[in-house]
């Protein structure tokens, strides 16, 4: 049974949102407060986190930087007021994985989840048959297996969904890779509407691996088509 911890000081909204993923069949756990949710992150190792950014006590911003810090693989999805783009820059910057805007639908919020975990879920065993050798891209080394990134030798801090989106543009060869396309093989998503998302991931792949960011070399946007990797 999947784990997932609330971490939200809003009562009505947590108990709600606990009552509809039992439902689903999650094992769920909820914190009121920031520094409860570090703590039960600790204790209950969910796979996945829903994560408020206005908590009393410990913003959710530093409960992000916190848990990542402290090793947590956990999946997060940040919930979001209404138009505040630099909160989700922000929350994907510090290693969220996706983020919801506040009000949102439940059959969303459950899509969402469901498509953050099944993205997420790591085989038990490897069959070292099946290891996929690494990939190059110039003085870029990519470790499929170990999940693994490396700039001139040295490793590169990457957040999950950032590693999935490097790793399926590679894949793909050089081709054009449309937003859409990105959005569905790696977030699970079908909708246009959180395609933001690609381009806040795409900009920080381009901040981490780029020598110039502002005129990528490895990463290439295909004017109303997509992004592919440089040849």
């Amino acid at each position: 049974m999947k784990r997932i911890l609330i971490i939200e000081d809003n009562e009505d909204l947590a108990f709600g949102l606990r009552n509809n993923l039992e439902i689903e069949g999650y094992d769920v756990l909820t914190a009121a407060t920031g520094t409860a949710g570090v703590q039960r992150a600790r204790e209950f190792l969910p796979d996945l986190i829903l994560l408020d950014l206005m908590l009393p006590e410990m913003g959710g911003f530093e409960v992000l930087k916190t848990l990542r810090e402290i090793g947590s693989q956990a999946a997060v999805l940040i919930l979001t007021a209404r138009g505040e783009e630099m909160d989700k820059v922000t929350g994907l910057r510090l290693g969220a994985d996706d983020y919801v805007t506040k009000p949102f639908g439940l059959m969303e919020l459950l899509a969402r989840v469901e498509a953050l975990l099944r993205r997420t879920t790591v085989p038990d065993s490897v069959d070292d048959a099946s290891a996929e050798d690494s990939l190059h891209i110039g003085t870029i080394e990519i470790c499929p297996d170990s999940r693994s990134v490396r700039r001139d030798g040295k490793i590169v801090d990457l957040a999950p969904k950032e590693f999935d989106l490097l790793l399926e543009l590679v894949r793909r060869d050089g081709a054009v890779v449309s937003r859409m396309e990105l959005m569905k093989t790696v977030w699970g998503h079908s909708s246009a509407v959180v395609s933001r998302t690609v381009d806040t991931h795409i900009a920080e792949l381009r901040r981490k691996l780029e020598e110039d960011s502002a005129n990528p070399k490895m990463i290439i946007t295909v004017r109303k088509a997509g992004y592919r990797i440089g040849s």
